[in-house]
């Protein structure tokens, strides 16, 4: 297992090109399959050497190597050297932080794609897919290991699908439209946590609620950070004119494309949504500071008066007639419930209560 940096900024000083891991630590060494096939056949390897890749590619099949794991850098440079991949398509392969993007290098096409997941406590997780287009091979670049591509799989053993007969572009199509499709569910799960959330701030708001909104609107950010810069790569791909593209796929491109466009639309309103909530809690916030303190100074307005006269009849001096009247006790109890009455009376009058 080679050597991996967690930060892109680890890499200063060394020289464009050099080719080092940049991402998280794999909690496993990396391996690679290969996937050969055509209308008639259809088989399945796991790669060992470079040579295991070259000897498939005589036989005139559709390849597709799958790489699992970017720790295998010496493998990763390999495959740059007997496919002639720029040095620095291969160093943003193995740099997980790359922005999405698609770029034209005659012989071959580079895409880099961010698939997200999201977790029991709605934290988004984010893995980059890195395709290098061939005319006769598609190299695919992750991170880590999961189902996320058992179906394309499964199809792939299917004689009778269309996916074995439309060629290398076809197989690159199927697999951003895998990674898009992954973002719906992703957006399901964002929306049920949203309504909880709205739910529980229409009910009472507490500082709990307010944290649960503010990570929804954390995650959003980087969410829609992944998923926007798809929308320049597809409309890259579908203005190329390079010949690794057809144009008889190009309407599955379109496709793809409109997809993502529903998600981002469907994250701006997410963003709305959660600004608005956002307001909701710090105007009830605020609604319910304003009642305490109307409370507070209907008690404090009622209690002026009395404090006044009990201070006033407090003082110690020796010539006050009132001390020494027989009723001047039961008077002042009088005026201690007259005055609450007469100004519980006037705030009512006024609607301040």
């Amino acid at each position: 297992m080679g050597q991996s940096l967690n930060y892109p900024s680890e890499k200063a000083g060394l020289p464009p090109g050099t080719l080092v891991h940049v991402g998280k630590t794999p909690a496993a060494a990396g391996r690679i399959t290969l996937i050969a096939y055509n209308t008639d056949r259809f088989e399945a390897y796991p790669v060992a050497t470079i040579d295991d890749i070259l000897c498939r590619r005589a036989e005139g099949t559709t390849l597709w190597v799958h790489c699992e794991g970017l720790d295998i850098v010496e493998m990763i440079e390999a495959i740059g050297l007997h496919f002639s991949v720029h040095p620095l398509v291969l160093e943003d392969i193995l740099n997980t932080h790359q922005r999405p993007k698609f770029e034209d290098y005659g012989d071959y096409l580079f895409l880099v794609l961010k698939t997200l997941s999201c977790d029991e406590v709605l934290t988004v997780h984010h893995e980059q897919i890195s395709l290098l287009v061939f005319a006769d091979a598609l190299f695919t670049f992750r991170e880590t290991t999961d189902g996320l591509f058992d179906n394309l799989r499964q199809r792939l053993t299917n004689a009778k699908g269309r996916i074995r007969s439309l060629g290398v572009d076809y197989l690159a199509y199927v697999i951003m439209d895998a990674v898009v499709d992954n973002y719906f569910t992703l957006a399901d799960v964002m929306e049920e946590a949203i309504e909880t959330a709205e739910a529980k701030l229409v009910q009472r708001p507490q500082p709990k609620t307010f944290a649960s909104i503010q990570q929804l609107k954390r995650e959003l950010v980087f969410v829609r950070k992944a998923i926007i810069p798809l929308r320049e790569v597809l409309l890259a791909v579908q203005r190329s004119d390079s010949t690794l593209i057809r144009e008889k796929n190009l309407p599955y491109f379109r496709d793809v494309f409109d997809h993502t466009l529903r998600v981002i639309d469907t994250m701006d309103s997410y963003r709305d949504l959660i600004n608005g909530m956002l307001d909701i809690y710090l105007t009830s916030v605020s609604n319910r500071l304003n009642e305490i303190m109307k409370v507070l100074t209907v008690f404090a307005t009622i209690f002026i008066p009395l404090t006044f006269l009990a201070g006033v009849y407090g003082m110690n001096f020796d010539y006050m007639p009132e001390l020494h009247w027989r009723w001047s006790y039961p008077i002042l109890w009088g005026f201690f419930f007259l005055i609450p009455a007469v100004l519980l009376t006037l705030f009512r009058k006024k609607r301040w209560l």
